[in-house]
């Protein structure tokens, strides 16, 4: 299980360029990333390499962070692997609330970063109907 990062920034230009900068100036790799902006805020949703320093070095420079909660589920290159897995949750009664994509840097495979009320069990499901989950 992954610990995603989100950040509360204000949605002006260089806001995102900023927070990019301090995680390059502090050697924190952004493994995979999805922004949700509105008129004034936005919610910056992000897995990194290191995210207790994450949360350290943003929250110094005036952002409010925390930490979620996520699961990482390795899919095929392929059409319809998306549909699989949430079909299988579906199945199982499970809400997905987002999702976004990333890579597993071994393999190259996708992998799937999901946000559910219930990661544990999500978790256990996948792993049952075979697939590869961190």
């Amino acid at each position: 299980m992954l610990k995603q990062v989100s950040i509360y920034a204000e949605n002006k230009k260089g806001c995102l360029q900023n927070i990019t900068g301090i995680l390059r100036e502090n050697d924190v790799n952004i493994l995979g990333s999805v922004t949700n902006d509105s008129a004034e805020y936005g919610i910056i949703r992000m897995v990194v390499s290191d995210p207790e320093k994450c949360i350290e070095v943003l929250k110094n420079a005036g952002y409010i962070c925390k930490t979620t909660s996520v699961l990482a589920v390795e899919c095929r290159d392929e059409v319809g692997a998306l549909d699989k897995i949430l079909k299988t949750l579906y199945e199982s009664n499970i809400n997905v609330n987002y999702t976004y994509l990333s890579f597993n840097r071994e393999t190259g495979l996708p992998i799937m970063v999901m946000h559910t009320d219930e990661v544990n069990a999500v978790e256990n499901i996948l792993i049952n109907k075979g697939y590869k989950c961190d």
